[in-house]
């Protein structure tokens, strides 16, 4: 089942006609640009995240006050606080250069046999004027059995805002409909508000927050979320 389709996304008049079609791999190159793309776009919004919780910013605080009362230096002080906040900052880069690396090296690595070649499962991309600008896939949900789960949904910076990532998960729920699935689950961040909204959007209500055991998460306090789709429920 080729499972192609063109839109226009009515909700959305300024979107020019978008093709929904299966991954080939001649789109190979561009669909890990816009996916590693779209991930150091988060970069900012991680940063700023971490520094709303307060036992960072007490962090900072501490530091400014130990360097300024064993220096007495006002200026040393706001260096090592500044010094501190870039060694953050990099540290966030690392994880999300790391979190990139191991998608290529699992999913991405062959994406066909990861996405194409298995029931339940699909890869497609969103094709605007002949340029790939968009992608979505599924697979079945390991926490939810004969449910597939939504994965790699991304839209490049220059054509959001035009209804393609509405378009990306239709096409997501009306494959699980004709495979029969019951529901459609996807996992999230919670600094990815934007997202959220899209999905709740979309009918997906949210199941739970969950913490990840890396110590990582204990300190930046980034939480998974949890949305399902309910294809049984009127409506969706």
């Amino acid at each position: 089942m080729s499972h192609s389709s063109t839109s226009t996304a009515a909700d959305s008049p300024a979107m020019a006609e978008v093709k929904i079609r299966r991954y080939v791999d001649e789109d190979n190159l561009v669909v890990k640009d816009i996916f590693s793309l779209g991930m150091h776009e988060q970069i900012p919004y991680f940063f700023l995240h971490i520094l709303k919780q307060p036992h960072i910013q007490m962090l900072l605080v501490s530091v400014f006050c130990v360097l300024l009362a064993i220096s007495r230096s006002l200026l040393l002080a706001m260096l090592g606080v500044t010094l501190l906040l870039a060694a953050g900052r990099q540290g966030i880069c690392y994880m999300i250069y790391s979190y990139i690396q191991n998608s290529m090296h699992g999913d991405f690595s062959n994406i066909h046999q990861s996405y194409l070649e298995k029931p339940n499962s699909c890869f497609w991309v969103a094709e605007s004027q002949g340029q790939v600008v968009g992608t979505v896939a599924c697979c079945p949900a390991k926490q939810n059995e004969g449910c597939v789960e939504l994965r790699r949904v991304s839209v490049k910076h220059s054509h959001r805002g035009q209804g393609i990532g509405k378009a990306l998960c239709r096409t997501v729920a009306d494959f699980a409909r004709e495979q029969g699935c019951p529901a459609v689950v996807l996992y999230t961040s919670s600094i990815q508000i934007n997202a959220q909204k899209l999905y709740e959007h979309m009918g997906y209500e949210k199941v739970r927050e969950f913490a990840r055991p890396e110590l990582c998460s204990s300190i930046t306090k980034v939480m998974v979320v949890k949305y399902m789709l309910d294809l049984q429920q009127p409506g969706n």
